[in-house]
């Protein structure tokens, strides 16, 4: 695989939502879907949005505190089905997203996508930002028998690109995403614009580099140093 040019990684993998994509609106509208469906009122958007990276159980547990973990668990398939039904649509990408992602592509980076969330329905994003030939690699939540914390879905990333995971960058919000890096062996970036909940701290994640907006990533100082770059 060649290598990128101007000091840019040779590949670099991103969590989706709160990484890429500001899906919380659509997030707020599946929780607030099933709200109404039980004569509740709608949730604010700030109410769910910082919990939004931790996926469904969690943002059931601010719909519906009334429910305990073992009755959330049964309302996952709900929340997902209802998602489906409306992803994209409420979703944009964040500030500076595509001017990354072009940079990247220019410099001849390859760049593809491990999410939790399940593959079904990343699939179903990538025709909407229209990514299908530009996304290099995408593996969900439940491609794999692990999923982050867990650094498996980044190893197979990488064989499936054909790169060292060493020459590969990972960028996400959540601790989890940076543990799986660190166990993978791969340098990490904490997208400090993502979703993150007031008690979180970033600083004890230990990412090699903590980035506060997308557009940053444009100059390649930004990014930590791979042996290929």
């Amino acid at each position: 695989m060649p290598e990128a040019a101007g000091g840019f990684p040779r590949a670099v993998l991103f969590d989706l939502d709160g990484t890429l994509l500001d899906s919380a609106p659509d997030m707020l509208a599946t929780a607030n879907d099933m709200r109404a469906a039980r004569g509740l009122l709608p949730l604010a958007l700030a109410q769910l949005r910082p919990v939004v990276s931790k996926g469904a159980r969690a943002m059931l547990g601010v719909a519906f505190p009334q429910w305990d973990a073992a009755e959330r668990d049964t309302h996952v398939p709900e929340f997902l089905q209802r998602y489906e039904a409306l992803i994209g649509r409420h979703a944009v990408l964040f500030d500076g997203v595509e001017a990354m992602l072009r940079t990247l592509e220019d410099a001849g980076t390859r760049w593809g996508i491990v999410t939790n969330k399940p593959e079904y329905l990343a699939r179903l994003i990538l025709p909407q930002l229209d990514w299908e030939a530009r996304c290099a690699v995408l593996i969900g939540g439940d491609s794999l028998p692990e999923r982050k914390p867990h650094p498996l879905p980044l190893q197979v990333a990488c064989e499936r690109m054909g790169v060292a995971v060493g020459d590969t960058v990972y960028v996400g919000d959540d601790e989890r995403d940076i543990l799986a890096a660190r166990a993978a062996g791969m340098p990490s970036v904490a997208a400090l614009w993502g979703y993150r909940l007031d008690e979180d701290d970033p600083l004890s994640w230990q990412a090699d580099r903590m980035i506060e907006q997308p557009f940053a990533l444009c100059a390649p100082e930004a990014w930590p140093a791979t042996p290929a770059a």
